[in-house]
């Protein structure tokens, strides 16, 4: 009969009656109790045993499903055909009764009384071996398949967190980082002490409501896509591109000299004059006020206060007319 729970056939598990009746006359019978622990999983042992009457409890522990032994039942013959074998499980007697003990003494009048006999025996025995074997292996797919599909499934989660993260740090309208993620940008870069020595550049549309008063808001959001690509391009690997809110855009600039940055913010201003020149109708860009200065010592303590100095230096420039950069000295 086949057991629905491991898929191994458990009359493989028992003696047949003349099977029995030969173990039986060369045996060491040994009265047992309840409770009674015959041996732990991993313990050494060189003999078998079988069941006479009574019932005793196989526990092969990791969530492996245990066996409930009765009458003719036989286990440790491993122990008695490989000769020391580890146990595989701890043996514990679940209701008092009898075994019927074999070590190599017994198994050699085995051979000598009905080797026949003995032989149908082995064979079954080995065929126990092999069906417990298969039904460990098709267990260890599933778990394998299981745990491939929980790791997919972790993949899966982490990768829409990754993505729903990315998003919540990202501009919609431009794809640039937004103010949220910029803040921990800012922040990661000033607890590890290398804000010293960045550029931080403010940008600001110049009429920038009347043009949407006067085209709308499609064509301000064109001029806005067109001064993120701007300064999407002069950006490098290791500087910040932001767009933080309305027609507002930071750009923080890592390892330049204050002429490097100096020519960065020029071309910035200079390229959008142009790119307005082109396209004024309807206008596809506008001209940029600039507020930008050199970061110095004591940031860790004083970000906020540099930011604020550059936005003075950016509503310093609007007041000039806009279409100019201002420096912070």
């Amino acid at each position: 009969m086949i057991d629905a729970r491991t898929g191994v056939d458990d009359s493989t598990s028992a003696l047949h009656p003349d099977e029995y009746a030969l173990f039986a006359q060369v045996a060491r019978s040994c009265q047992v109790e309840a409770g009674q622990r015959l041996f732990r999983r991993g313990d050494h042992g060189a003999a078998m045993y079988v069941v006479a009457n009574g019932a005793v409890e196989l526990d092969f522990g990791d969530d492996l499903i245990g066996k409930r032994l009765g009458a003719r039942a036989f286990f440790g013959e491993l122990g008695l055909l490989i000769g020391d074998h580890a146990r595989s499980a701890d043996a514990v007697v679940a209701e008092a009764g009898e075994l019927l003990e074999l070590g190599r003494d017994e198994f050699e009048l085995l051979a000598q009384r009905d080797p026949a006999l003995l032989a149908q025996f082995l064979r079954r025995a080995i065929m126990r071996v092999v069906l417990n074997e298969q039904a460990l292996i098709a267990r260890l797919r599933r778990r394998n398949q299981e745990l491939q599909e929980a790791l997919d499934a972790l993949r899966s989660t982490t990768h829409r967190l990754d993505q729903s993260e990315a998003l919540t740090r990202t501009d919609e309208l431009t794809s640039l980082t937004n103010r949220r993620g910029f803040a921990a940008d800012v922040e990661q870069r000033q607890q590890a002490g290398d804000l010293e020595g960045h550029v931080l550049v403010l940008v600001d549309c110049d009429r920038f409501k009347s043009i949407n008063d006067t085209y709308g808001h499609l064509a301000g959001d064109r001029v806005l896509q067109s001064v993120a690509n701007l300064l999407r391009a002069v950006a490098g690997p290791d500087d910040i591109v932001c767009r933080l809110g309305g027609d507002e855009f930071c750009l923080l600039l890592r390892g330049h000299t204050r002429d490097q940055a100096e020519r960065i913010a020029g071309y910035i201003a200079d390229s959008a004059r142009m790119l307005e020149r082109m396209h004024s109708r309807p206008p596809q860009m506008t001209t940029l006020s600039i507020g930008a200065c050199l970061i110095g010592k004591g940031t860790h303590a004083g970000w906020e206060n540099w930011y604020a100095q550059v936005d003075d230096a950016l509503y310093r420039a609007k007041r000039n007319g806009g279409d100019c950069v201002e420096w912070l000295d």
